[in-house]
């Protein structure tokens, strides 16, 4: 089961960077009239969410730094353009995150989970209900990025 709820993000994960390489790092920076982030942020967001929802709220460490996820947390824009380094950085992780969500996952490290209730209204009180709930949020920010690469 963990295999086919990874596969489901890792697919359309694979999709956008494919579609992504063909944009200048100066587009994939750009912030569109009408939006408060762009393309890098959303990516290196959805990276940070994964961590928050799997391991910070499971009491885990994570596999990015605070400052990395400081920078893409909810509520959080960018302040600076991302570099090439740090955009290499997020397409990494990006991918390299659901290899370790899946191997931790299958080691059942995440057995103290609290319920929290998600800023749409979901309650998650398991691991399993947050794997449930992560494609719902990365659809969202795939939207986005999708609207985005148009516009820049």
């Amino acid at each position: 089961m963990i295999e086919k709820q990874l596969d489901i993000m890792r697919q359309p994960r694979l999709t956008i960077l494919k579609t992504l390489e063909e944009f200048t790092l100066d587009q994939l920076n750009t912030i569109p009239v009408g939006f408060n982030n762009n393309i890098i942020w959303n990516l290196g967001h959805m990276v940070a969410t994964l961590q928050k929802v799997c391991y910070l709220k499971a009491g885990l460490d994570d596999m990015v730094e605070e400052t990395f996820y400081k920078r893409y947390e909810s509520g959080s824009k960018p302040e600076a353009p991302a570099n090439e380094q740090e955009y290499e950085l997020i397409k990494t992780l990006f991918m390299t995150s659901l290899d370790k969500l899946g191997e931790d996952y299958k080691a059942g490290i995440f057995g103290n989970y609290p319920e929290w209730t998600t800023r749409y209204g979901a309650s998650i009180s398991n691991i399993d209900e947050a794997l449930a709930f992560l494609p719902f949020h990365e659809g969202l920010h795939i939207g986005y990025v999708m609207a985005m690469r148009k516009l820049v």
